[in-house]
């Protein structure tokens, strides 16, 4: 039964709920025999037939509340940006990257842009964990709710399963450049739409370009279809080598699992094994 509830905890986390809708529960029980509602039954045809009393002759009903209910917490509304056409908003994008000299610049010129609908609804920017310049880079789907909480990608529980899936071949952060296809989280942990990603693309070429990898590792299916242009799924182009030239930089590009499906399908922890001692094999040679 505890894990149970544990799971259901889990996916109400993963689905983006983050707070309670009051302070004090509420006892159903205590309310009577009448299920929740009750009050609010269609009247009999017999009390329909009557004709109504004036509205000056019958006085306002008194609204009964229950002494330990509380009102919901207002729900924030999303930030507001001036709408963008999507052309525009990539031609925007490959303006503000390309005028990026560096990573911090590009951070700040990331932050800065407003052409991506996500940062509406996001409460922080996560644009990359490790090191500046790296001969791994690694890139991923999109943030999550505890990487919208601290801004930095793949902190949650995926990225601590990623954490350790480089220390068994002998990395970690400091080895490693990590950053995702979006760099704000989606609603409900959905997968970005194309169009999301494809805003984001010119920030995360102008990336690959600063940290110069040699070997890009693509986390899970949206982030391989997005950069390979392939719509196969991530069980058909996994563990497979291909060369993935973007802008002045070339690299040897794998996709692999993203562990956040390692984590709901743990046999298949043996096929992301086989594409780990591939890629401690390159950075080898």
């Amino acid at each position: 039964m505890v894990a149970e509830l544990v799971a259901v905890l889990d996916w109400y986390r993963a689905m983006g709920v983050d707070e309670a809708t009051g302070d004090v529960p509420i006892d159903w029980l205590q309310r009577g025999d009448g299920a929740p509602g009750k009050g609010f039954e269609r009247p009999s045809p017999a009390a329909l037939s009557t004709p109504p009393e004036p509205a000056v002759a019958r006085a306002a009903p008194t609204a009964a509340v229950h002494p330990t209910s509380r009102p919901a917490p207002a729900i924030p509304a999303p930030r507001q940006f001036p709408a963008t056409a999507p052309d525009a908003a990539v031609m925007a994008a490959r303006t503000a990257a390309r005028q990026a000299a560096d990573l911090d610049e590009l951070g700040a010129r990331l932050a800065a842009f407003d052409g991506c609908s996500l940062k509406a609804t996001a409460k922080n920017l996560c644009f990359y964990r490790g090191t500046p310049q790296a001969s791994l880079m690694l890139i991923g789907e999109a943030p999550g709710r505890e990487e919208d909480l601290e801004g930095k990608p793949f902190v949650g529980r995926a990225g601590q399963l990623l954490d350790r899936m480089l220390a068994a071949i002998g990395l970690s952060e400091r080895d490693a450049h990590i950053t995702n296809i979006v760099y704000w989280r989606p609603p409900g942990n959905r997968t970005p739409a194309p169009q999301e990603a494809q805003v984001c693309r010119p920030f995360l070429e102008r990336q690959i370009e600063l940290v110069a990898p040699t070997l890009i590792v693509l986390l899970g299916g949206a982030a391989a279809k997005h950069l390979f242009g392939v719509a196969d799924g991530i069980m058909r182009i996994r563990g497979k080598w291909r060369e993935l030239e973007i802008g002045g930089n070339k690299a040897r590009a794998l996709a692999t699992l993203h562990p956040a499906y390692l984590l709901r399908t743990p046999a298949a922890k043996r096929l992301a094994w086989r594409d780990l001692l591939m890629i401690k094999t390159a950075l080898g040679d």
